[in-house]
């Protein structure tokens, strides 16, 4: 399979300004996930789509290939439509959209994703992992339901399946996609669904149209940065990982 696995980093953000310029062990955060992303066995090419010339610039004296996009892109995913058509991307390309705030991204999460692909009526994946019944309680992280064979039936920002009379089992969404090149691009065209706008998830989006989106699992954590003070925890698990 022809794989592209492409990284939006937009430099404005409303909680941590220059996000993806904060530095983690002497590097920019976007460096850790481009390297990370191009140790997958799956991906051909990994590329940083950005709306910010500083980027741009430290992107290419690190050496990561890295296209200039549009600056009113309302979602990630526009971003990396926009830079998939600019690198050529066809009907056969699997366009992966890689956070560029997960530094701890482990490249067999981005072999899980593409694995899926094998069978012509996939469409779309994502991944999950198992969560304790307390993590499920926080509303930022999302949590899906899906079928036995890993069809996703609803995302939510609720604790979901409700264990009315058992203990439920949660998994908790892991927010890298990816797309057929061609529902990529449907993706942008269907514009914002009730409930996408309702619990603010974008995925929900496709399930409205009838997209089916295949859940793969993972048992691989991450740990994305939100906020300034999250780089020192992700300074100290590398640490740890790699002393």
């Amino acid at each position: 399979m022809d794989v592209l696995a492409i990284i939006p980093a937009r430099y404005q953000s409303s909680r941590f300004p220059g996000k993806p310029l904060a530095l983690i062990r002497g590097k920019p955060m976007f460096w850790h996930v481009a390297t990370r992303a191009a140790q997958s066995r799956s991906v051909r090419q990994v590329v940083l789509a950005t709306d910010d010339e500083r980027i741009a610039t430290v992107a290419q004296t690190l050496q990561i290939p890295v296209v200039l996009t549009r600056a009113d892109h309302p979602s990630g995913t526009d971003r990396v439509l926009e830079a998939a058509r600019l690198l050529g991307a066809k009907d056969t390309t699997i366009v992966l959209n890689v956070q560029g705030d997960e530094p701890l991204l482990h490249p067999q999460m981005l072999d899980a994703l593409v694995e899926p692909f094998a069978s012509p009526a996939v469409a779309v994946t994502t991944l999950a992992r198992p969560i304790p019944p307390e993590e499920a309680q926080q509303p930022d992280l999302v949590k899906v339901v899906r079928t036995p064979d890993g069809r996703a039936l609803y995302f939510s920002r609720a604790p979901i399946p409700y264990g009315r009379d058992a203990q439920a089992q949660y998994l908790g969404h892991i927010g890298l996609y990816g797309f057929r090149f061609p529902v990529l691009e449907k993706f942008s065209e269907l514009g914002q669904s009730p409930l996408e706008r309702t619990e603010c998830l974008e995925q929900l989006r496709l399930l409205e149209a009838g997209i089916p989106i295949h859940v793969a699992l993972t048992l691989h954590a991450s740990f994305g940065v939100d906020r300034p003070e999250d780089i020192a925890t992700v300074t100290r698990i590398l640490d740890e990982q790699h002393p």
